[in-house]
């Protein structure tokens, strides 16, 4: 099937919106990506799995534009970038407050709500810095 020809009038008028609404130009290869990770429910991918779903749907793109749009997309708003080591790093389309377990054997993340992990006292920041976020990662087997 070719994602960018869906035979529907209007495939990308939801993707679209989305992606001018985060101040991104709406190209070729954004949309086709965009249609991939957003359309359907939340999920983590890494680079590797959108690429090859991306050559599954006939777009032609190159692994390093498919890690410069998902840096773009997270840079935006629309992605959480969630970094289990210093060699793997998945895109998370649940933008919302949430945790995750790691599955170390499969790679696999499973998310966490928010509400069900309590952080009960925190270190003050650096001078002249602000907590942004915390991400709590239970790895388990």
């Amino acid at each position: 099937m070719d994602i960018m020809n869906t035979g529907t009038g209007r495939p990308f008028t939801k993707i679209l919106d989305r992606l001018r609404g985060a101040g991104l130009r709406p190209t070729r290869q954004r949309l086709a990506l965009a249609k991939l990770l957003f359309e359907g429910p939340d999920r983590h991918v890494t680079a590797e799995i959108l690429r090859a779903e991306a050559q599954a749907a006939n777009v032609r793109v190159s692994l390093a534009t498919v890690y410069n749009t998902l840096h773009q997309f997270t840079t935006a708003g629309l992605l959480r970038e969630i970094v289990v080591d210093s060699q793997r790093s998945y895109f998370d389309t649940n933008i919302s407050d949430h945790h995750h377990f790691f599955y170390e054997g499969s790679g696999r993340l499973d998310d966490i709500p928010g509400d069900q992990i309590a952080v009960t006292s925190m270190p003050a920041p650096p001078v002249g810095t602000t907590i942004k976020r915390v991400d709590v990662i239970v790895r388990v087997d």
